[in-house]
C-alpha cells in the first residue's frame, strides 16, 4: 500500500518544547518519517530552529531574534534554542522539512541552502514557505525539494509552479477534499496538508488521499495511519 508520510511539527510539542533538540529526538523516537522545524537567523547570520520573531513565547524574553547573536541567544535560552547545524546533526539521516517564516530576504534563504549544503543534508531536507521564500530556495539551489504552502483553494498560478517547480503542494488541512486532492494529483503534485491535531481530521485527510500530514501530534497521526492501512484506506504517494 502506498505511503502516508507523518510529518511531526515542530518536533514532538505536547510533550517537549517546541524546536528543540529534545523535541525533535523525541518525534523521531516516536517513529515519524520527517520532523518540520523553523528556521531564521540570527544578527550574526547563524541559521537557528525559531518559529517567532522573537524569544518572548517560548523563552520569556521581549527581543527580537534579528537583534542578537547566535551566542547572545544560546545565554538568553541557556542553549534551549539549536542551530540549524545541530538539528540535521542529532536528526541521524531523517528527512527534515525547513519552514522558513518571516517572509525571508534571499540572501538569508541563501544561508541557510548553504549550511544544508555543508551538512551533506541536501538529499533529506526538503523546504516549505509561502512563493517569495521558495522562490529564493529555486534560485539557490536549482535541485531543492520543495513543498510550496498555499492558503486558497484556487490554484497557484502556472508561471509561479514553473519557477519554484515544487514536488508538494503544501495546503491548510481545513482546504483539503477529495476533489482537491484529485486536482494536485492530476496536475502531477504530491499534497502535503498541515497542521490537523485531532484524529478526526487526520482521518479524513488519509480517507481524502493525502501524500503527507504535518502534526503536533505525530503519534496520533501514526496510530490513525495503521488503521487506514488495516481497513484500505491510506491511499497517498509520499515518501518518508
Amino acid at each position: 500500500m502506498d505511503h502516508v508520510t507523518a510529518v511531526a511539527h515542530r518536533g514532538d510539542p505536547y510533550r517537549v518544547r517546541e524546536n528543540t533538540l529534545g523535541s525533535l529526538r523525541s518525534a523521531l523516537a516516536l517513529g515519524a518519517d520527517a520532523v518540520e522545524i523553523d528556521v531564521r537567523l540570527t544578527r550574526d547570520g547563524v541559521p537557528v530552529l525559531l518559529h517567532d520573531a522573537t524569544l518572548e513565547r517560548l523563552w520569556g524574553h521581549d527581543r527580537p531574534l534579528l537583534s542578537l547573536s547566535a551566542a547572545e541567544v544560546r545565554g538568553l535560552t541557556e542553549g534551549g534554542v539549536p542551530a540549524l547545524e545541530e538539528a540535521l546533526a542529532v536528526s541521524d539521516g531523517s528527512r527534515m522539512m525547513l519552514d522558513l517564516p518571516g517572509a525571508p530576504e534571499p540572501r538569508a534563504v541563501r544561508r541557510i541552502v548553504e549550511v544544508v549544503r555543508a551538512c551533506g543534508a541536501q538529499d533529506r531536507v526538503y523546504y516549505c514557505a509561502g512563493a517569495p521564500a521558495m522562490l529564493a530556495v529555486r534560485a539557490a539551489d536549482p535541485a531543492a525539494e520543495i513543498a510550496l504552502t498555499w492558503t486558497t483553494k484556487a490554484p497557484p498560478r502556472a508561471g509561479l509552479l514553473d519557477a519554484v517547480r515544487p514536488r508538494w503542494l503544501n495546503y491548510r488541512f481545513g482546504l483539503v477534499d477529495h476533489a482537491l486532492a484529485e486536482g494536485v494529483h492530476r496536475a502531477g503534485y504530491l499534497l502535503s496538508a498541515w497542521t490537523p491535531d485531532t484524529r478526526r481530521s487526520m482521518r479524513r485527510l488519509l480517507d481524502a488521499g493525502v501524500d503527507s500530514v504535518t502534526t503536533n501530534r505525530v503519534d496520533a497521526l501514526l496510530a490513525e495511519r495503521e488503521r487506514g492501512r488495516r481497513s484500505g484506506h491510506t491511499r497517498g504517494r509520499g515518501r518518508p
